[in-house]
């Protein structure tokens, strides 16, 4: 349901649409059933492998240790994020864009020890996340906010390093990457996981019109993300291609009895190397704004 408060966020139908998908999705099973082990609840996939043994076990147990596998999956992929930003002092600022659950800004501040601000139209998945940080005792230090990432409020300059994980699939990224080299430092640092189109190949394949229909968002081009990022001030020193690492997540859930179907326009996609999975680390020019 579309408040007050949520519709002064919401600026076009495709915001609508996406917050319509995310601010009722509030029995998944994915997200739900795996959140159980360790009080982590995730809105993102994952990269690197998993252990096959799991797929060997008897009925009864197969399904509860894939669902841990899952899990350990998704939680091990924002190590993608940190690696990429060590070190970070206690005393720097992060801003997560489109924080869902707050799986991953949790992680971040672990991993770092510094303030990290999420921001996200869904007051439900924001309510979910503050809730998450209180019980994990990082209220003082984990703030989310009921804002839109590509227009968030915050004041120029505010923040050491912006990421984004798995979500600029719902902004146009020269709006949002725009946004993103305001809010930075110079010198700041941004770094983006996503899906994109191998625009070398094709520009929308099959898999890409199944897998925008399914999440209700759009996926971009490669090329797209890398000159939003450069008209923004943003200066990419790192790309990797992590289709391969990304392949696995895809298989193990398959067998799950939590697919939904999905599974195979992503793998499909990844194989045939139509769509890929990539970071791009960047930093904001000291000149730019």
């Amino acid at each position: 349901m579309i408040t007050s408060q949520s519709s002064s966020l919401l600026r076009n139908d495709f915001e609508v649409g996406a917050f319509n998908y995310y601010d009722t999705k509030r029995n998944d099973p994915i997200n739900l059933d795996l959140g159980h082990i360790d009080g982590l609840y995730h809105h993102h996939f994952a990269v690197g492998d998993f252990d096959h043994a799991v797929l060997d076990l008897p009925p009864a147990q197969r399904e509860e240790a894939i669902k841990r596998e899952l899990h350990s999956m998704e939680t091990r992929q924002v190590r993608t994020i940190i690696e990429v930003l060590e070190p970070i002092p206690p005393t720097a600022r992060i801003l997560d864009g489109g924080s869902g659950r707050g799986g991953t800004a949790l992680l971040l501040h672990k991993a770092f020890g510094c303030r990290v601000d999420g921001v996200n139209i869904s007051h439900y998945q924001n309510t979910f996340a503050r809730e998450q940080a209180s019980r994990h005792g990082y209220a003082d230090k984990i703030h989310f906010h009921d804002r839109n990432m590509a227009a968030t409020g915050f004041p120029d300059e505010s923040f050491d390093c912006v990421v984004t994980n798995e979500t600029t699939m719902y902004v146009d990224p020269h709006e949002a990457f725009a946004e993103f080299g305001r809010i930075l430092k110079p010198g700041g640092r941004y770094v983006m996981l996503s899906w994109c189109t191998n625009d070398a190949l094709t520009i929308k394949p099959d898999e890409v019109q199944a897998i925008d229909e399914h999440y209700h968002c759009h996926t971009h081009r490669r090329i797209t993300y890398l000159r939003a990022a450069m008209d923004a001030g943003l200066i990419p020193y790192q790309v990797d291609d992590l289709t391969q690492p990304a392949i696995p997540y895809w298989v193990l859930r398959s067998q799950s009895k939590l697919a939904t179907g999905i599974e195979k326009p992503y793998l499909d996609g990844y194989r045939s190397d139509r769509v890929n999975y990539i970071r791009i680390a960047a930093r904001k020019g000291t000149g730019a704004r």
